[in-house]
């Protein structure tokens, strides 16, 4: 009896299995779909692992523990009656697609290269007809960002291991995110609040009461800088007399829809509106873009991917939208917007963040989705469609009111046409409209109240902000800004007081050593200057091992004085006003990853720890009896809870604030 062979499947080299599922599923029963789980080569973590004698050439080694699989994925290639590797579509998917390629023996000029840029099946049919090589570029500015990385990560660790404690670290980006975060610190503490006072008043014409702000007198605009200016103005206002309106106008405006998101737009847009730091953000945008099961569908991606800096929407995503909002908006909220791109510094390979169907609207998916996913997903689907849909229309509404040549200024707000907002409510304007008065009516003057008020200091970045600013001077990448943030925070150079980043006593003496001793490396044009470089590598403008020497020739000297000269710094523990309670010795205040706590000076010999408990001085407003104290989760996120716990449950992500008495000043 003769039995039949079974045909050879072709192989498929994924980094995820959640991808690998998804990819499977749309291929069907001639693939077999596998996953590298990431990177399968890198850089060795016990030495420097680049020759820099000889072009910088890098000294890969197989990723410890992962034998089993590489082996494995060997023995499917072996069998394979064809190989396609198809990790993400990125500098960093390409680097992982050369490094399988080398392992598993593939032929250089082979066209075993798949990529898309979501995970649908139509996408990835086509795909699949126009496999390719490997763009080298891609890979050069890929290793060109790595081997940067490791050459000064590996050169200034060291330095301050020995000069300052083990475990610290510094690099391009985060020494310059770390310099932002310390010089925002620097305004804070340098400011001086200047007194000021607002004299709102509270007006009445008919049945209708509406507010406005005090202008000015004698038709000029003036600033309200002390208590005896507001005195003087009140004086002259005669309780018994109306005050008249003496000009009005309306002016309409409109409000262009936003850009479809970029990476540092969605981390930005996520940690404001959604309270995600950028890391989290990215976890989940990881799994929408992998795919997840639906009904009646199987394994499908719900969202393009996630890593671009690039507003562009393709032919097809600009038609699917069209569609959409015509049938469920109308003809006129629709209007088309090409977006071009921002500047040289953006990589336009890949669309923005967008859902690969519109037709899935979040409430569709909502029983199926976690709840940071519903969220996440219904931010990125409303910001797409309303990327596609009109301005929004609004009716500026301003009015003067007078008496004795004291003049107030009231502002009121109508929508005339809702426009991109029906898609996005968050960003919706809400009517404010004015009693319909014309010049030279009468109204009364209810209240008035008289406000001290101080300038504020600039406020602390938060990661939203800080990804902005980063973005803005052109350091970093869409890649970069998550294990930046992370990386700070690990290290202890910065914690957070609930959304504020706060730099550590550490994070300032690590940037001062690194600052002294390596400007460049902290420094922001320059670090910019090596972004740009990197991406020419990209696009083959440069070669990938001059820009690592003409960065790491002059670097290697500053390295070697700063060996040299910089002396040990001491970090001295403060002494804790309270005693430890397993030996009574002196306790210290230390730092981790969750904050400051206190730690017995007698450690190792003593492990004795406590909580620091933080009174903002004002009762729990829920029991009356505890105290509000400062709490920080797991994570190290602030937030404010009674010191009964467990008798009573209150929380608050905010700050509780004190029952303010104003003082207010009524008109007769």
């Amino acid at each position: 009896m003769v039995t039949k062979k079974t045909k050879a499947k072709k192989l498929v080299i994924v980094e995820s299995p959640a991808k690998a599922r998804t990819i499977e599923n749309y291929l069907g029963k001639d693939y077999q779909v596998l996953a590298s789980m990431g990177h399968i080569r890198d850089l060795p973590k016990s030495q420097l692992g680049v020759d820099t004698e000889h072009n910088y050439e890098p000294k890969y080694i197989n990723i410890r523990g992962k034998a089993p699989l590489i082996n494995s994925l060997k023995k499917a290639a072996k069998a394979a009656s064809a190989v396609y590797v198809a990790s993400d579509p990125d500098r960093e998917g390409e680097a992982i697609a050369w490094h399988l390629e080398h392992i598993l023996g593939l032929p250089e000029n082979g066209k075993n290269r798949v990529t898309f840029n979501e995970i649908t099946k139509p996408a990835v049919k086509e795909a699949f007809k126009h496999p390719r090589g490997i763009e080298q570029d891609l890979v050069d500015a890929q290793q060109a960002r790595r081997v940067l990385d490791r050459l000064v990560g590996y050169s200034i660790s060291p330095i301050l291991w020995k000069k300052v404690k083990r475990g610290l670290s510094a690099g391009r980006v985060q020494s310059v995110a770390l310099g932002l975060i310390l010089d925002k610190e620097k305004e804070i503490s340098a400011f001086i609040p200047q007194e000021y006072w607002r004299l709102d008043a509270d007006f009445k014409a008919g049945k209708h009461e509406f507010s406005a702000e005090f202008y000015g007198t004698d038709g000029k605009k003036i600033k309200l800088e002390n208590q005896k200016i507001v005195s003087a103005i009140l004086k002259r206002i005669n309780s018994d007399e109306d005050f008249q309106i003496t000009d009005l106008s309306t002016k309409e405006s409109k409000r262009n829809a936003p850009n479809p998101f970029t990476t540092s737009t969605l981390q930005q847009t996520a940690n404001s509106q959604l309270n995600y730091h950028a890391r989290k953000t990215m976890q989940i945008a990881q799994g929408l873009y992998e795919g997840l099961s639906l009904p009646k569908v199987g394994h499908v991606g719900l969202i393009t991917y996630m890593r671009t800096d690039s507003t562009r929407l393709s032919e097809t995503a600009q038609t699917m939208a069209k569609e959409f909002i015509l049938k469920e908006y109308g003809e006129e909220y629709y209007h088309r917007h090409n977006v071009v791109k921002k500047s040289d510094t953006v990589q336009d390979a890949h669309e923005a963040v967008r859902p690969t169907d519109v037709k899935r609207t979040p409430e569709s998916l909502k029983t199926i989705l976690t709840h940071d996913q519903y969220r996440l997903y219904n931010l990125i689907w409303s910001r797409f469609v309303a990327s596609q849909m009109s301005e929004q229309k609004l009716e500026n509404q301003a009015l003067m009111i007078e008496q004795n040549k004291v003049t107030w200024r009231s502002t009121g707000i109508k929508v005339l046409f809702e426009g991109w907002t029906k898609a996005l409510k968050t960003s919706s304007t809400k009517n404010n409209i004015l009693p319909a008065l014309k010049i030279g009516d009468h109204v009364q003057m209810v209240n008035n109240f008289p406000e001290q008020h101080y300038t504020l200091p600039p406020a602390r970045y938060t990661e939203a902000s800080l990804i902005k600013a980063l973005e803005e001077i052109g350091v970093g990448r869409p890649s970069t800004y998550a294990p930046t943030m992370d990386t700070l925070q690990r290290r202890g150079y910065i914690g957070f007081d609930q959304k504020k980043i706060v730099p550590t006593d550490l994070g300032d003496i690590v940037q001062d050593v690194v600052v002294k001793s390596f400007p460049e490396v902290t420094d922001k044009s320059f670090t910019s200057k090596i972004e740009s470089e990197l991406d020419k590598v990209e696009v083959g403008d440069s070669k990938w091992q001059t820009v690592i020497d003409e960065f790491y020739k002059p670097f290697s000297q500053e390295v070697d004085a700063a060996l040299e000269n910089i002396e040990k710094v001491p970090i001295y523990d403060r002494i804790a006003p309270e005693l430890c309670d397993t030996c009574g010795g002196l306790m210290v205040i230390r730092r981790s990853r969750r904050g400051e706590f206190y730690a017995c000076s007698r450690f190792p010999d003593c492990h004795g720890t406590k909580s620091i408990v933080e009174q903002i001085g004002m009762k729990c407003p829920k029991c009356g009896i505890g105290e509000v104290v400062v709490k920080r989760t797991k994570r190290g996120r602030v937030f404010y809870g009674c010191s009964r716990y467990p008798d009573c449950d209150f929380a608050s992500w905010t700050k509780p604030k004190k029952p303010e008495v104003k003082e207010t000043a009524n008109a007769k």
